[in-house]
């Protein structure tokens, strides 16, 4: 790949990278998988660029790597943006289901006290 283009598909991954992360931050999810294609493309694409072979081409190679290191750090963020979602939906999921009763997630009822919470002391009294 010649430096030049491999230098502007780098760029163009790092814009469509933050684009993936304004859709992941808006729940965007149809703008974040028309994203996909175009990343996966993009990265095919750099994976056959290698490194130069003469020292001319040296600082252009740095450069390039400095694009490339960008574009890892907000693949990374991106990334864990997604396991900290999937994290919540899970913690979620499972106080619906109830699955842990020893759980320390306390659910309140409408009057503010605790649901399910033992009355037996408000009954004896009566």
């Amino acid at each position: 790949m010649i430096w030049s283009a491999a230098r502007k598909s780098a760029e163009h991954l790092v814009q469509i990278l933050d684009e993936e992360f304004d859709a992941l931050k808006a729940q965007n999810l149809d703008a974040f998988e028309q994203l996909q294609g175009q990343k996966v493309t993009l990265i095919a694409n750099l994976a056959e660029v290698s490194p130069p072979q003469s020292g001319q081409e040296a600082s252009e190679w740095a450069g390039f790597q400095d694009l490339i290191l960008g574009c890892r750090d907000r693949h990374r963020r991106n990334s864990l943006l997604i396991q900290r979602k999937l994290d919540a939906i899970r913690a979620a999921l499972k106080t619906l289901q109830g699955a842990d009763p020893a759980s320390s997630v306390e659910v309140y009822d409408r009057l503010g006290r605790l649901a399910g919470a033992k009355r037996r002391s408000g009954y004896a009294q009566a």
